[in-house]
């Protein structure tokens, strides 16, 4: 006997089962031996459900993961078990049965790592843990808490807990979107920079087939063109300085350290900040051979100690500061123990006439200027050659360098050639004499 039913209605009844399914009424089958064996990667990755959240990842590389999506306080995770065959179907639903039982005592089997994931964890913030552990020894310990603070307040939140395999694009460039919402766009490229890397690690363990910001390129909001510090012309140095050498403001004490702060960052290239809070006991060797300003890490802008080597015209001026100041400051504010106020230098050069014209931080310019234009002939048939290497003005400015590798220097590194450049830049500056602005400021007073 043949049963025959009207079309219409055997769409009907297949059609209610299909969206039960889709509903999650009607659970998945179970993965067979045979079909996660048989599974053959894709252009794009995709899943096989075994069932209960648990699935097979399958990735463009071939590689097989086991997953288990759950959701724990309202928010949808991913655990990582392991790769097939090495875990197969039976012992990644052991794991599964584990994690559910973890979710019943309500914990979250994500922070239980140890009584059910395996080694084998590729969410972005697993991977970025080890790339972090893992590097972390060759940078500045400020630094390598800089770089893992703004993972943890910008990445983790918008892709931390995301297969890393799986973070497209997309995912990444919405997590820099939230960035630039507030207008850090430094920060934004410093976060894209840090995935960057983390992919870079994720490829070379082999967790991750591509690195997803490398198609950002032209994604990412432009920074506004740089306003670089008012700085005068090398040509008009003498003039500045005669004009420092008769600054005077209420009192002559208070005139005199004014004139050899601002001077002495002119010769010393340090940002205001450096300069204003250096301590008597940050000057070493002052009457040897090699008088050296040894600035700490902690008031530095990229967070490692500063060696500054020191012309005879700044070890002049420190000498003077320290035999004559009070307190602990080398250029002391008004107060026994308060260094030298923000302002104080910025509204002397307002007094002297330069007013959007020179800043104190454009001191660090000019100098950068006058370095990379000096040149010496060298050789037959003769050629010019720069006379300072870049690497000596980066360090002598206290650039953050491009790359970890030569991030990562001996603050002493280039302090014997750093030393001739600075004493030719005050050698410039004075003509070949020591400078003493306290008796140049009385004379032309």
């Amino acid at each position: 006997m043949v049963f025959h039913m009207q079309p219409d209605l055997v769409w009907g009844y297949f059609g209610g089962i299909f969206a039960e399914y889709r509903k999650g009424a009607i659970p998945p089958m179970p993965l067979t031996e045979i079909q996660a064996r048989n599974s053959k990667p894709r252009e794009r990755a995709y899943k096989m459900a075994d069932g209960e959240g648990l699935f097979l990842f399958v990735q463009p590389n071939g590689s097989k993961l086991w997953r288990m999506k759950y959701r724990f306080a309202g928010k949808e995770k991913l655990l990582s078990f392991g790769a097939y065959p090495d875990l197969g179907i039976a012992a990644a639903r052991d794991k599964r049965t584990a994690a559910k039982a973890l979710l019943a005592e309500g914990k979250d089997p994500m922070k239980s790592k140890g009584e059910v994931i395996s080694q084998e964890g590729a969410t972005f913030l697993e991977v970025a843990k080890r790339w972090h552990e893992n590097r972390k020894s060759a940078l500045n310990a400020a630094h390598a808490e800089r770089v893992w603070s703004r993972m943890e307040r910008d990445v983790f939140p918008v892709i931390g807990e995301k297969l890393v395999n799986e973070i497209m694009a997309p995912d990444v460039l919405a997590m820099i979107r939230k960035i630039e919402a507030r207008g850090a766009l430094d920060i934004s490229r410093r976060a894209k920079q840090g995935v960057g890397q983390v992919f870079q690690f994720a490829i070379a363990c082999g967790l991750a087939s591509n690195d997803p910001t490398t198609h950002l390129r032209g994604a990412l909001k432009p920074r506004p063109r740089v306003k670089h510090m008012s700085r005068l012309p090398l040509s008009e140095l003498p003039a500045f300085i005669e004009k420092l050498h008769a600054y005077q403001e209420e009192g002559e004490r208070r005139s005199a350290i004014t004139r050899d702060a601002v001077l002495f960052a002119l010769l010393t290239w340090v940002r205001t900040k450096e300069l204003r809070f250096a301590a008597k006991s940050e000057f070493e060797d002052l009457g040897g051979k090699s008088p050296v300003w040894r600035i700490p890490a902690e008031r530095m802008k990229m967070g490692r100690e500063h060696l500054v080597p020191l012309s005879q015209q700044a070890t002049h001026i420190a000498k003077s500061m320290i035999a004559a100041a009070p307190g602990e400051f080398l250029f002391p504010g008004n107060g026994p123990n308060k260094p030298l106020s923000e302002n104080t230098m910025i509204y002397a050069l307002y007094r002297l006439g330069y007013h959007s014209r020179q800043t104190v931080h454009g001191f660090r310019g000019l100098a950068s200027t006058w370095a990379n234009e000096q040149l010496v002939e060298f050789g037959k048939p003769p050629m010019w050659i720069r006379k300072y290497h870049e690497d000596w003005v980066e360090l002598q400015l206290a650039h953050s360098e491009k790359n970890d590798v030569r991030g990562a220097y001996n603050a002493a590194e280039y302090l014997a050639p750093r030393r001739r450049m600075m004493q030719d830049w005050a050698d410039y500056l004075s003509g070949g004499k020591v400078i003493d602005i306290k008796k140049a400021g009385k004379r032309a007073a």
